[in-house]
């Protein structure tokens, strides 16, 4: 369902795991693998604390619980039928924020689409096929969270065909899970980015704001910066639909935002959407995939009743041209 437009840590990105001491501060870099993805984490303490083993240990409670790539996962045996499970905190937290934004944004954003991710061959099962407007149709009828229900720890569904597909979410919600550890051990300064979502607290090693650089939507494959931003205690995620894409044998291009209203995967005219603000990341990542979904207009509707969010949009305008949008000032 969802591609990330990376992001850039302007510090010094780092390998392994590093300590550096500046006036009796010890700075700890970590990086590692997680969710399909690579994270980098670095954070500023007085003290030593074992933070890499309890890492790990977070990295696989949320992969148990909400990872549909691992086949005994509890979302797993939800998609599969399983009425009895009772669900963990993680999956919990996911569920209720999912159900909290998707309201928000008029189903805009829903992970029920499972289904329709599996169909367009993005989910776990990859397919080169595409479904016709029929088999769309169908597999609507499995989509919408008002059809889902949390009832005493059970995930209740109106269909045992519904699928969810967290991963629109996910990453943001373990960036979230890993920065609240960070915070029962009073580390008051810190960085957590898995596959480009981010959160922060405090300040860098050099006493400055943690500056995240997004990248312009080049299609060749180069990299270069479109922005800069300091972030002050605050998340950021983001979603694109140039990089990750599948061309079936007549040449058409699908992208992976499914639009839950239409069940098809089609671009809107937005080509990344960055979103930022002193919510949880978890919310930030979910707000970027909805809004790649509504469209360069709908979004800034949105925006006016939210103006605890931040965004940057580049999309493509009535000329075919690319254009960008901010709600925000900046210094490059």
């Amino acid at each position: 369902m969802k591609n990330l437009l990376l992001f850039i840590v302007i510090i010094s990105l780092f390998s392994c795991i590093d300590q550096s001491k500046s006036n009796g501060i010890q700075t700890y870099t970590l990086q590692g693998n997680a969710i399909g993805t690579t994270y980098s984490i670095k954070f500023l303490s007085t003290k030593k604390i074992a933070a890499e083993k309890a890492i790990d240990s977070l990295i696989k409670a949320v992969n148990r619980s909400t990872s549909q790539y691992i086949p005994t996962s509890d979302i797993s045996k939800i998609n599969n039928g399983d009425s009895t499970l009772t669900i963990d905190h993680y999956f919990e937290d996911v569920f209720l924020t999912s159900k909290r934004i998707s309201q928000e944004t008029d189903g805009f954003f829903d992970p029920t689409v499972g289904a329709l991710v599996n169909a367009w061959g993005f989910g776990p099962k990859k397919t080169s096929s595409t479904p016709d407007s029929t088999t769309i149709k169908e597999l609507l009828k499995f989509v919408g969270f008002k059809k889902v229900r949390l009832i005493d720890g059970h995930i209740i569904k109106e269909h045992p065909s519904i699928k969810f597909d967290f991963n629109a979410v996910g990453k943001g919600y373990l960036v979230d899970v890993i920065s609240n550890y960070f915070e029962t051990k009073n580390i008051e300064n810190y960085m957590v980015e898995i596959g480009g979502e981010i959160r922060v607290r405090g300040h860098n090693n050099k006493n400055k704001p943690w500056t995240i650089a997004i990248e312009d939507p080049n299609f060749d494959g180069s990299r270069s910066i479109a922005i800069t931003i300091q972030l002050n205690n605050e998340s950021i995620a983001s979603s694109g639909n140039y990089r990750k894409f599948k061309v079936d044998k007549n040449g058409h291009r699908f992208v992976h935002t499914i639009n839950p209203k239409t069940g098809f995967a089609t671009a809107s005219n937005l080509l990344s959407a960055s979103v930022f603000g002193a919510v949880n990341c978890a919310d930030t990542d979910a707000y970027a995939t909805a809004f790649m979904a509504m469209g360069l207009e709908k979004t800034r509707i949105f925006l006016e009743k939210h103006p605890e969010l931040k965004v940057f949009l580049i999309f493509n305008n009535a000329e075919g041209e690319l254009e960008t949008y901010q709600n925000f000032q900046h210094s490059n």
